[in-house]
This record gives structure tokens, C-alpha cells and sequence, in this order.
């Protein structure tokens, strides 16, 4: 019998320190990235959550040697891919339950010219194309042909030669799948309107570490020197910028006392500075950031007075990933606010469970909702309600662990993708979530 739902009991407010998880988004490509190379790779910080552990055990399926040196630390040596069983019906099945299976594509036709893919699942966000990784193959020299009745694409590469690749949005998947097809293209690839995230810097800088030639790391305007060969390396993930989000609006919205430690601080981008336009208080003590107690806090404004409005934006701006998070904060907030989510088209559908628990929410549209915050004066009340995707899953526990009352959460399975053991580190620090069958 699965586990696979949430017992929560509301109202309790934790104390202590946290340390936050690997980069999820990071993990995913820098451990497909070890494909290029048949020498060694050694991962530090990878995250034990279902994403990743997948990706990890269809590298395996491919032939990988795997090697779990410590917690949270991997060898990987892909001396022996097995091509063939990329067109068996198990792969498919694998791979097409994991949009991060994506990421395997771009290594794949660098070193052997070929790769197979069905087409990845993930989370129910509305539609996301797969366009800007397959034009950026095919400005490349590759040529693809999609099976629509198997949903399977097949794509070759015999001659992969370097060139001007103009990507159509700054996808950090596409951007990343891109730039390890084009580190070993015959000759120069310049890459313009690239993603530029930290986990397309962090991927550019094992792939220097590796051998490969790459300038213009942390812009839009990446430059690629195609080289014939990789080596091993050894590298380490950032701390997950979205989980630390996640636990600062967790401390605001339960009035918790939190440290949250070794954050990376300078790679979090307008992540502390739109927490704080909440009213939510922090501290940066070196490269931690202490949370206090807060009973209450206020919603900014803009200087003329006008509603203020948070929206995701391609980095530098702010990640779309924390919008759930910033919404359901807001709740509980003084003031009112809009949170307009651009990049995706079925994320602030999970406002229905919040509206059910007792927030002030008005969905505009698809893309647009405007929360009024009530001011804690009085608490949401704990309703039974299941979690869409990963990032809303965390917003609804949020709000389940400052409500009234026990809620019950199902389909955790999308929060165990993205966060791990979270139910664990929460309830050591005071915090009342029970694992149950649904």
C-alpha cells in the first residue's frame, strides 16, 4: 500500500535550522551532461528526490556505470551506452514518464550522433513545446522525424556542425540541451537570447571543467568552440533556490523562527528582495538567511500608490517556480496583490483548494490572479484536496500547515519530484505531516 497523501495537522509554527536540498533543475542536467564522456564524473549535492533518481536510473538502463559514493554524492561513467535499448518499449515507458529524459538528447547526438525519445510527461502546467530544443538541433545538422501515432521522436546527427542558433524563448532545458550538442560541433556556435539561469551557468562551468570551450557564461550571448573530446570531472550543485523561496514564505505564512543555511545568497537573484516586497522579514547572517517570528506582515506598494504586481520573468528575473508560493503567502498578508504568471498557462488553477480554504483569491484568467489578503484574521480552514504539480503541491502544504484543523493532501508523489523528504525536515523542526494512504 502506497503512502501517497499528506495528513496535516495545522496551526503549529516551527523553530530551528534547515539546510536546503541540490538544485533540482541543476541536477537534471548536469547528470545528463555526464553522457558526453566515457571517463568519470563525480556529483556532489544531488538531490534524493523522484526526478532525479529517475534520471539517474535511466542512465543506468543505458548502460552508466552508477556509483552512490556518499549521501547526495554519485560517480557516473558512461563508458558502455547501450544505443539499442533506447528504442526498446521499456525506455519508452522510462523516459516518457520524465520530462527531464529530454536532457539526454543533446549529449546523445555529440558523441554518438544519434538519439530516441518519447515524448516526456511532467507536470500538468498547461502545454510546454518542445520546439526551441529541436531547432536548435537542427540549426546543428540534425534532422528528426516524429512518430505522432508512438509519440516517439528519432533524430540523427552525422554532422554536427557549429553555427548561429537565435532561440526563439530562453528555455533553460532547450538552452542547456543546446549548448551539449554544440560543445562538440565541428567549429564555432553562437547561441543569442540563451537562458542564463545559474543552472545554465553551473552546467557551462562543469562542461569548461570537462574540456569544453564556452564563453559568455552567465549572459544571453553564449560562444561555443566545438572540441572532439571530454573528460572527466568533478562537480557540485548549488542549493536549490526554489526550495529556499519555498521555506521563507513557509516561515511567513506558520509565523515560524527559521535559519535557512548555506543558500548560495549571491546566486538567489530578486528571490530575497520579492519576499521581502511581502513584508516578510529576513536577515542575511554570511551566506545564511534568518527568518524571525512574524505575526503579521504588509504587502508593499508601488511608489504611486498603485496595487503591487509580482510576474515571473526569464532570469535575471523572477522564476516562475515561486509564484505558487508567493500567491499563497499573500494570503495571509496586509494588502492586496496581483500575481500575473506569464510563462505558464494552468498554474494558478490550484487557487480553487485555496478559495475552498477561506482565501480572498479573484482568478482573472488563466494567467492572472489577484489575492486580498486577510491579515490573519482568521486562520484558512482545512479542507481535503490534491496537489497538481510540483510547485503548487508546496503551496497547498503550506497553507494546509497555517490552517485550522488537519487537511489531507493527495498525489504527493508530484512533491516528492521536487522536494526531498520534505515531510521529514518540516516535522523535525516542529511541524505535524503524517504520510497516509490515500
Amino acid at each position: 500500500m502506497e503512502l501517497d497523501a499528506f495528513k496535516v495537522e495545522g496551526g503549529h509554527s516551527l523553530h530551528g535550522d534547515i539546510h536546503p536540498q541540490g538544485a533540482k533543475n541543476e541536477a537534471l542536467q548536469v547528470i545528463a551532461c555526464t553522457l558526453l564522456t566515457a571517463e568519470e564524473v563525480v556529483i556532489d549535492n544531488i538531490p534524493d528526490i523522484r526526478d532525479v533518481n529517475a534520471l539517474i536510473k535511466l542512465l543506468q538502463d543505458i548502460g552508466v556505470t552508477v556509483k552512490h559514493l556518499a549521501p547526495n554524492q554519485y560517480s557516473f561513467k558512461a563508458e558502455n551506452v547501450n544505443l539499442e535499448y533506447l528504442t526498446t518499449n521499456e525506455f519508452k515507458h522510462q523516459a516518457g514518464r520524465l520530462r527531464g529524459s529530454l536532457l539526454i538528447i543533446g549529449p546523445l547526438l555529440a558523441r554518438f550522433h544519434k538519439a530516441y525519445m518519447p515524448k516526456p510527461g511532467g507536470d500538468k502546467i498547461g502545454r510546454r513545446r518542445l520546439d526551441t530544443h529541436f531547432h536548435g538541433f537542427v540549426r546543428l545538422g540534425a534532422t528528426f522525424d516524429y512518430d505522432q501515432n508512438d509519440a516517439f521522436f528519432s533524430i540523427n546527427a552525422n554532422d554536427l556542425t557549429g553555427t548561429y542558433v537565435h532561440l526563439d524563448e530562453p528555455s533553460v532545458t532547450g538552452t542547456g540541451n543546446i549548448i551539449m550538442t554544440a560543445v562538440m560541433a565541428k567549429g564555432k556556435t553562437t547561441i543569442y537570447n540563451a537562458a542564463c539561469e545559474p543552472y545554465i551557468q553551473q552546467l557551462c562551468q562543469l562542461l569548461q571543467r570537462m574540456g569544453a570551450k564556452i564563453n559568455g557564461v552567465g549572459s544571453n550571448l553564449l560562444e561555443i568552440e566545438g572540441v572532439k573530446e571530454l573528460h572527466g570531472a568533478h562537480h557540485t550543485i548549488l542549493p536549490d533556490m526554489i526550495e529556499i523561496g519555498s521555506f521563507i514564505g513557509l516561515a511567513a505564512m506558520t509565523a515560524s523562527e527559521l535559519t535557512i543555511k548555506n543558500c548560495r545568497i549571491d546566486q538567489l537573484g530578486l528571490i530575497p528582495s520579492t519576499f521581502q516586497k511581502l513584508g516578510i522579514e529576513m536577515e542575511f547572517r554570511g551566506d545564511d538567511i534568518y527568518i524571525p517570528k512574524q505575526e503579521y506582515y504588509k504587502i508593499d506598494k508601488f511608489i504611486d500608490g498603485s496595487i503591487l504586481t509580482i510576474y515571473d520573468h526569464p532570469w535575471p528575473g523572477f522564476t516562475p517556480d515561486l509564484l505558487s508560493i508567493i500567491l499563497v503567502v499573500a494570503t495571509q498578508a496586509k494588502g492586496s496583490i496581483l500575481i500575473h504568471q506569464k510563462m505558464f498557462e494552468s498554474r494558478l488553477f490550484f487557487t480553487d483548494k485555496l478559495i475552498d480554504m477561506g482565501a480572498k483569491i479573484i482568478l482573472c484568467d488563466p494567467h492572472r490572479a489577484t489575492v486580498i489578503g486577510i491579515n490573519k484574521e482568521y486562520p484558512l480552514r482545512a479542507i481535503e484536496m490534491s496537489s497538481p504539480d510540483i510547485r503548487a503541491g508546496v503551496a497547498l502544504l503550506i497553507a494546509a500547515m497555517s490552517a485550522e484543523g488537519t487537511s489531507i493532501i493527495k498525489n504527493i508523489n508530484q512533491i516528492d519530484r521536487g522536494y526531498q523528504n520534505i515531510d521529514g525536515r518540516l516535522n523535525a523542526l516542529g511541524a505535524k505531516i503524517e504520510r497516509v494512504s490515500s
